[in-house]
């Protein structure tokens, strides 16, 4: 059965990327949750996409030159500015208290692109394994060379390439950097591909995946995952075509 992933949460509902939009994913019966994490100026691993904290929040410049202590007093309400609840920007370990109180799985993309973040890797495996998380997350990154690098680290981790353009059998490429999966984006997927990453044991979960058709398609096809702004309409497609 194709796993619904809410992308940063159910990010159609609530502020991205913050506890209010991780809860109502859970609410929504989301089977996992996408995240992006950031290293602060003294090294905590904050839960936010953009490099920049001007586009979600009410801060202004970069993650990395931002301490803890005064990142934790912004609002994170973006399109959401009535939101009264859960709004601030989470640490990566708040994320994981509130999964001690359900079955969620966790998808951490490490946003070390533009930044290469010294430590960033060592900090969040040091994490899964204080919360015995082996099994409920999946590390994924544009920067293939951190992925090898977590392999490296932790074998035991899954670690997922995600890529924006076309790769030629993608699903070797994933066994070459040792991944156990791709995070296409969606323009990228053909049923082919589907097919032949299942048929390889490694796991496709296409982003981001808002239109009816497409989640309607991934999910006949039999992809292992999607990952979706709107997870409540996903599952809602889904179990309408288990019911057939």
């Amino acid at each position: 059965m194709t796993a619904i992933f809410a992308h940063r949460g159910f990010s159609a509902a609530a502020p991205e990327n913050t506890m209010a939009a991780f809860r109502a994913a859970e609410e929504a019966g989301a089977d996992g949750i996408e995240l992006d994490v950031q290293l602060t100026k003294d090294g905590r691993l904050a839960v936010i996409h953009d490099e920049k904290l001007n586009r979600t929040t009410n801060g202004r410049g970069y993650v990395k030159d931002w301490e803890w202590k005064d990142l934790s007093k912004l609002e994170a309400k973006y399109k959401f500015p009535e939101a009264a609840h859960d709004t601030g920007i989470p640490l990566l370990e708040d994320v994981f208290e509130w999964m001690r109180e359900n079955e969620i799985i966790c998808n951490i993309e490490l946003k070390n692109n533009e930044f290469p973040y010294a430590g960033m890797e060592e900090k969040v495996i040091r994490l899964i394994h204080q919360y015995n998380y082996e099994s409920r997350v999946v590390i994924s990154s544009f920067n293939h060379y951190s992925l090898t690098y977590v392999y490296r680290l932790a074998p035991d981790l899954e670690t997922a390439a995600l890529y924006s353009s076309h790769i030629y059998m993608p699903w070797k490429y994933a066994e070459a950097i040792r991944a156990g999966a791709i995070h296409p984006h969606i323009r990228t997927v053909k049923s082919e591909m589907i097919h032949a990453a299942v048929e390889h044991g490694i796991h496709i979960r296409p982003y981001t995946v808002n239109k009816e058709k497409h989640i309607q398609w991934l999910i006949k096809e039999g992809c292992s995952a999607l990952i979706t702004d709107d997870p409540k309409l996903a599952i809602s497609i889904r179990d309408s075509i288990l019911d057939v």
